[in-house]
């Protein structure tokens, strides 16, 4: 079996940053999927489920009300190495076309405090495997160290 795109990647030179990892065509669209690397890979402790589980809700939830882009969202989850997000539009982007959105999120995320959309038995599978506070702190913590202080270099897959 061939390697797939995403494992051919030298993931020892990634930072917690913003990429664009792939660009599919599907019909007349684009599916623009991004990479919203929270923690360094094989350096940095993963997220725990719980603290991923909740930022999965609160995003999902967000990003499908906004008013520009809730009807260009496909998918927002985590990946399985628990170390960020894959973010995935239906459109032609690149990292800097979103970086005001992820900012909003991100800050609406470190602030949120009532309860998690979708965290009870009726709407959640595991409901109960949620961590708020977590949540709060590391969406604080990509916000504060990565969004608002990035820079060019770090919205592209290192080369």
């Amino acid at each position: 079996m061939e390697k797939i795109a995403s494992f051919m990647i030298d993931h020892t030179r990634m930072f917690p940053w913003v990429f664009v990892s792939r660009k599919d065509e599907v019909g007349n669209s684009v599916i623009t999927t991004f990479d919203l690397r929270m923690t360094k890979p094989n350096s940095e402790p993963v997220m725990n489920t719980a603290e991923m589980h909740a930022i999965e809700h609160l995003a999902a939830t967000f990003l499908r009300n906004h008013s520009e882009y809730g009807s260009k969202i496909i998918y927002f989850g985590p990946m399985g190495c628990r170390t960020g997000f894959y973010l995935l539009l239906n459109w032609d982007y690149e990292s800097k076309d979103i970086l005001a959105l992820l900012i909003e999120l991100y800050t609406f995320m470190s602030n949120f405090d009532w309860a998690i959309p979708g965290q009870s038995p009726k709407d959640c599978w595991n409901y109960l495997d949620m961590n708020l506070p977590m949540a709060r702190y590391i969406s604080k913590k990509y916000l504060n160290e990565i969004l608002l202080n990035i820079k060019d270099e770090n919205l592209n897959y290192p080369q």
